[in-house]
Formats: structure tokens, C-alpha cells, sequence
């Protein structure tokens, strides 16, 4: 596997990631009906550093970093992370969650934080517990889940 910085040219496999993903609506806190070019821009804001993970050529994952917040707290990383869900289960995931806390380290970064991870997103709150981060709260009913309605969504954290 590798993982690089994302370039222009890999729009087309970002949106294959992403739109799965957004459309089922379980995981990331954007709307379930956004565009193509939303999404992106969503995905490469300015201010973000957008990876890909690649095997044989083929983009499986993706994710981004950047500050949690501005100024005095910009010491604190945030990242998102979405995987193809036919790549699901073959460890792309762990590996971006990896490089990005490698990452972050290089940048500067103090720690990482997780503002909003699903409680219903089981496989995502095993493997950020399984690398160190702890929940630091979870806040009721934080997210509209399609098919379980409100549920909780957590705060994870990990210093780095």
C-alpha cells in the first residue's frame, strides 16, 4: 500500500469513496443528498492536506487533516477518513490512520481529535480505540443515523 498527497487528478476516485459513503448518511456529518462538487470541496477544503491510499494503482482510501481549531488550538489535529467500502476489512483505514498520526507528528501536532464519531459506527470506534485514542465524552443524540434515528456520537482523543 501507499499512501500520498492527493492531487487534482484523483477527483474521480475521491468521489467514488465518498459517495457511498455520504449517500447512506451513517458516518460523516454532511448532507445525504450533497453534489459531486460539494462533496469535494467539502473533502479539500483549503487548509486541509488530503491523502490517498493506493494499492496496484487503484485508490482504496482517503483522508484529510488539518487543525482541530484556530489559533491556541490549532495544536490539536482533526482528520477524516473514509475507505471504499469494497476495500472494507483489509486494513486501509489502520494504515491512513497511521500515517496521519506519523503526519501530524511531522506537522507539529500535539494530539488528534475526533469531534464526531458515530456511536453506531462500530468498526470506526474499534479501530480508533485500538490506536490509542479514548473517548473523551459522548454527546446524546448528536446524530440523525437513517436507520436508528438520534444516536450518540462520541469525542476521541489521542496525543501524539
Amino acid at each position: 500500500m501507499r499512501i500520498r498527497a492527493a492531487t487534482g487528478a484523483d477527483a474521480d476516485a475521491l468521489w467514488a469513496i465518498l459517495e457511498p459513503i455520504v449517500r447512506a448518511g451513517e458516518t460523516f456529518a454532511v448532507s445525504r443528498d450533497i453534489s459531486r462538487d460539494d462533496a469535494l470541496a467539502w473533502w479539500r477544503a483549503p487548509g486541509q492536506e488530503v491523502f490517498v491510499a493506493e494499492i496496484d494503482g487503484g485508490i482504496l482510501g482517503t483522508y484529510f487533516i488539518h487543525p482541530n481549531q484556530l489559533g491556541p488550538g490549532s495544536h490539536v489535529s482533526n482528520c477524516g477518513y473514509a475507505t471504499a467500502p469494497s476495500a472494507s476489512g483489509r486494513g486501509i483505514a489502520r494504515a491512513m490512520c497511521a500515517h496521519s498520526l506519523e503526519h501530524a507528528r511531522a506537522r507539529g501536532y500535539r494530539a488528534m481529535q475526533f469531534n464526531i464519531v458515530v456511536s453506531t459506527n462500530a468498526p470506526a470506534v474499534h479501530l480508533w480505540t485500538s490506536m490509542g485514542f479514548r473517548t473523551l465524552c459522548r454527546v446524546p443524540g448528536a446524530f440523525h443515523h437513517p436507520v436508528h434515528g438520534f444516536v450518540d456520537t462520541l469525542v476521541m482523543f489521542r496525543e501524539i
